[in-house]
């Protein structure tokens, strides 16, 4: 068992309209004594950006007044989602979720000092669901990528594209190259380039053909009923690679029967497509009260992680309305993945 040190909410929506609906999903940088945070902040209409606040000993030291990134291009017109920050090779890259109503897809914006933050455009393709499934119905996945195309085409129109969220890089390249952690439904993936500049259509078509061998998970515990998908940036350990993952049961018939929990998996070093070891367990989920009621109830969702010495705090999303956090030992965690 791994003993949690529950920090509760640590940050909670103002009355400020760019933040009104709720915070959460944040992505979390250790600097100068500081957690600096970047979190998804909903106004009205379900709008979201990115907003921003230092923590220190998990209580806000600052918190910025106006969001840091807001939408200007059509892929995001409805919402910048869910950043992940990664530090690599002296620059910081944050990548987020851009909605436009219709559309999932993964862009990103880098920053020299987490200040001035520059968009750098999409990573995700821009196809749709259908080829791309039309694609990946040869590479030997599993039926399930088949019935998520089906269902976003259902749900989504047929002009929806492949549908991309939780993507993070690895912070430091694998064997020379970059390396994404990404979701496509219901697993996890991940993705080797030499460049961004590489990311073409052609590129991606030739990755979704091989799609297979790029899985990393797939959903298998009993937690995992409904699908998983990535959570905070990978973290290095002397045994690999930490992940720190959602996973999202299914827990009855209706459209809102769903648990959202938080899991946790080491990946070999040199390839994190080979997993060491898998919790057993859900490393944590919704107890609390605000954790079950808010916006989308029975959601813990994490995003951000930082780790200080032999400790690992995780900042959640709760409910898709607070922030919490909660630390562990990351040897007693690692520890408990590789029995």
């Amino acid at each position: 068992m791994i003993d949690l040190v529950n920090h509760g909410v640590v940050l909670k929506p103002r009355d400020k309209a760019f933040e009104k609906g709720g915070v959460f999903n944040p992505a979390c940088v250790y600097r100068d004594g500081l957690v600096h945070m970047f979190y998804r902040a909903v106004a009205e209409g379900n709008r979201s950006t990115i907003g921003y606040c230092q923590l220190r000993d998990n209580k806000v030291v600052y918190q910025a007044d106006e969001p840091v990134l807001v939408p200007e291009y059509q892929y995001e017109l409805q919402g910048l989602e869910d950043p992940r920050i990664t530090f690599l090779e002296g620059r910081y890259y944050m990548f987020y979720t851009g909605f436009d109503g219709v559309s999932a897809v993964v862009a990103y914006a880098t920053s020299q000092d987490l200040k001035k933050w520059d968009k750098q455009g999409l990573i995700s393709p821009r196809i749709t669901y259908d080829e791309a499934e039309d694609i990946f119905r040869h590479s030997g996945v599993d039926e399930k990528y088949i019935f998520f195309e089906r269902l976003f085409r259902k749900k989504r129109g047929e002009g929806v594209m492949l549908w991309e969220k939780d993507a993070a890089l690895f912070p430091k390249k694998i064997n020379g190259k970059y390396a994404v952690m990404h979701r496509i439904l219901p697993g996890i993936q991940v993705l080797f380039f030499d460049s961004f500049e590489q990311l073409t259509m052609d590129f991606w078509r030739e990755y979704l053909v091989k799609l297979k061998d790029f899985v990393v998970l797939e959903p298998k515990l009993w937690f995992e009923s409904g699908y998983i998908g990535g959570g905070c940036t990978p973290i290095e350990v002397d045994d690999g690679w930490l992940l720190i993952y959602h996973a999202v049961e299914k827990a009855g018939g209706g459209d809102n029967d769903w648990i959202y929990r938080a899991a946790a998996a080491l990946l070999d070093k040199d390839d994190p497509r080979k997993v060491i070891g898998v919790l057993k367990e859900p490393l944590f989920e919704p107890q609390e009260r605000w954790e079950k009621e808010g916006i989308v109830n029975n959601v813990v969702f994490p995003t951000g992680a930082v780790a200080e010495g032999k400790m690992l705090t995780v900042y959640y999303g709760a409910a898709d309305k607070t922030i919490g956090a909660k630390s562990m030992s990351i040897d007693r965690l690692i520890r408990e993945i590789k029995k």
